[in-house]
């Protein structure tokens, strides 16, 4: 037995021998392991300012609280602890459980951010009775014109569990921390994410704070300044009003963005805090579409406003532009009747551009081809993509003889070269490619579009003889200044005068009594203007988008009137704009207020057991913009007739 116990207290100093002396590091480590908490914090991220280095995107300080799920022992006693103490509402507490059953380990799940202090303390001195619960004070995005901004700048969000999974990056799990899911912040991430900080903290076997041991600071993102000038993005996304339609404005000389606004719009502070159900609801189903970005993504023939890409084609084979074609209300192509907006009379180049005359594009687009004019389109940057830092842009089409060949395995005919002449049947193109091509004509540069602040650089003469330019210029001045068919849109400023064209698109095939003129709204026509100014002197150029709008000269060129107007007298435009917006309901964010109340009061029972919003709200919104867009190119029937005299003009 003495031997027994020999052997055993041997062996067990043996082992305590092993383990204090040759184990020494390991449990030490692990034992401070079990002290000491090494945790991220993290990086601020670069503000996004605008060409004068006024903030578009910036951060605040944010009091938030966080669940991470693997550490929640009592979900559902803890769930009601703090829907008690943070006041969290029905719509609350089914968004954060849908949520908890999205999350992947220590994904954390936002319960509530912009927390006052009173709320964030009082989670805080229960955090030993709510394992699983994690607040944190650090910075939140903020973006001060909200929707103003929303399809330019985007929005940031929680990383998915598939984005974690794919990277294994633990910052992607850290509370708090955000990345970009739209817009700039995603394309620009790696350059706004910055380098995230650490700190190391003793604690209780239970988790609770002793003291903080060592800190090392974040380094902030870069800071990214835009060509875009945030009063004037501002005053564009307002000037938008009520309407569902898109403005972009060019520095035509620089080729800088000074603007681009798609409205309407969503809030990008909403989406960054966590969009409720019933907020996804209402902008998902919006037949305005708010979700899409409708400067890049929206597809729209361009009616008249193609006409200067005509002329320009027509002039470059060789047709006199003093030429006389006699308008008698239409064209006719064997057996059909191509209808004009009116009776014009003798019309020469310079007349046609101004009344928007069809039957003199009928005739010389059927005289020199659509081959000419695609090729002339294609000069003015339509049908082609552009480099932008943004997610995704629509090229639209610019048909040819080859192109129907080969999407459709048809012959080009006649009645396809009438259409395009005059920017329907085939023609697709977005808003953006319409500034584009008013400031290539307006300068006579083949001006790359830049989003991104550098400095300015040299481009190449269009293919175009300045002689040619110019007679289309001076067509584009009569429409406004002259006998056009937008004299009402005249600028008010003393020395300026804007250039501009209308334009007309169908939405479908004539087939009720309103011919686009009335109706139901999603069967009207759209309104479209493309302009610069000065005239003399080209600085500006835009392009005006109204869906719906019914003409041009109607619901477009107004609006373009008054951004321009900005830019050369910005009080005579401010009191335009708060006159309106008086009738309005106020500006966005108090018209996005009073439509989102109204919205809820309508369906409030329906609210709150609403499907959940996606795990991912951005490929959501792209798939609900992709099938509007879809949607509405899908509509326009391929062989869209025109139509006759009588109706009114743009």
């Amino acid at each position: 037995m003495g031997g027994a116990q020999g052997a055993v207290a041997l062996a067990l100093a043996g082992r305590m021998t092993w383990l204090a002396v040759f184990e020494n590091e390991r449990y030490k480590l692990l034992a401070e392991d079990n002290r000491v908490s090494l945790t991220l914090s993290p990086p601020r991220r670069g503000w996004i300012v605008d060409r004068n280095g006024q903030p578009l995107a910036n951060n605040r300080t944010d009091f938030r609280v966080d669940l991470i799920p693997d550490r929640l022992e009592k979900r559902e006693e803890t769930l009601v602890e703090l829907q008690r103490i943070l006041a969290l509402t029905p719509e609350d507490m089914a968004r954060i459980r849908t949520d908890l059953k999205r999350a992947a380990g220590f994904q954390p799940v936002s319960v509530k951010e912009n927390l006052g202090w009173e709320q964030f303390a009082a989670v805080s001195v229960r955090l030993p009775e709510l394992p699983g619960v994690a607040p944190s004070r650090g910075f939140a995005r903020n973006y001060p014109i909200g929707a103003a901004v929303g399809h330019l700048v985007g929005y940031v969000g929680t990383a998915s569990a598939e984005q974690y999974q794919k990277e294994k990056d633990p910052l992607l799990v850290t509370p708090g921390f955000k990345l970009g899911k739209d817009g700039l912040e995603k394309t620009l991430e790696s350059r706004l994410r910055g380098t995230p900080g650490a700190k190391r903290v003793e604690v209780t076997a239970r988790g609770k704070l002793v003291r903080e041991l060592a800190t090392r600071a974040d380094k902030p993102g870069q800071t990214i300044k835009l060509t875009i000038d945030a009063g004037l993005q501002e005053y564009t996304s307002r000037r938008l009003g009520n309407e569902s339609g898109s403005a972009i404005v060019f520095d035509c000389m620089t080729g800088h963005i000074l603007a681009m606004a798609s409205m309407p719009a969503y809030d990008p502070n909403a989406f960054s805090d966590g969009i409720s159900r019933s907020e996804w609801r209402m902008l998902s189903e919006d037949d305005h579409i708010p979700l899409m970005n409708k400067s890049l993504q929206g597809l729209y023939p361009p009616g008249s406003t193609f006409k200067p890409a005509t002329a320009l084609a027509a002039l470059t084979a060789g047709v006199d532009p003093q030429r006389v074609v006699y308008c008698n209300g239409g064209y006719t192509l064997g057996n059909r009747r191509f209808g004009c907006l009116g009776r014009h009379g003798p019309m020469t180049m310079h007349t046609a551009i101004a009344r928007s005359c069809n039957t003199y594009f009928y005739t010389v687009g059927r005289e020199i081809g659509i081959d000419r004019i695609a090729a002339a389109a294609r000069a003015l940057g339509f049908g082609a993509e552009h480099a932008l830092p943004l997610p995704s842009q629509r090229y639209g089409t610019i048909p040819d003889e080859a192109w129907k060949l080969r999407r459709y395995k048809q012959d080009w005919t006649q009645s396809d070269t009438l259409n395009a002449a005059i920017g329907q049947g085939y023609v697709l193109v977005s808003p953006f490619q319409l500034a584009l091509s008013a400031a290539r004509i307006a300068s006579g540069l083949s001006v790359a579009p830049s989003l991104l602040h550098a400095p300015p650089q040299g481009f190449a003469a269009l293919p175009f003889p300045p002689e040619h330019l110019a007679i289309v210029r001076a067509g584009m001045d009569e429409v406004v200044n002259g006998h056009g068919t937008a004299g009402a849109s005249r600028l008010q400023v003393p020395g300026i005068r804007m250039g501009g064209k209308t334009g007309t698109a169908q939405v479908r095939r004539i087939m009720d009594r309103n011919r686009g003129q009335g109706g139901e709204w999603k069967y009207r026509d759209h309104g479209l203007f493309i302009c610069f100014a000065p005239v003399d002197n080209p600085r500006y150029a835009a392009s005006v988008v109204i869906e719906h709008g019914m003409g041009g000269a109607r619901a477009a060129a107004p609006v373009a009137k008054d951004v321009l107007t900005f830019l050369f007298d910005r009080k005579q435009a401010m009191d335009r704009l708060h006159a309106l917006e008086a009738g309005w309901g106020g500006d966005i964010a108090k018209r996005m207020a009073a439509k989102a109340e109204a919205w809820k009061a309508a369906h409030a029972p329906q609210s709150v057991v609403a499907s959940p919003v996606p795990e991912d709200p951005a490929q959501a919104a792209e798939n609900v913009a992709s099938a509007a867009a879809n949607a509405s190119v899908n509509a326009i029937e391929p062989d869209v007739s025109n139509r006759s005299a009588g109706v009114p003009t743009e």
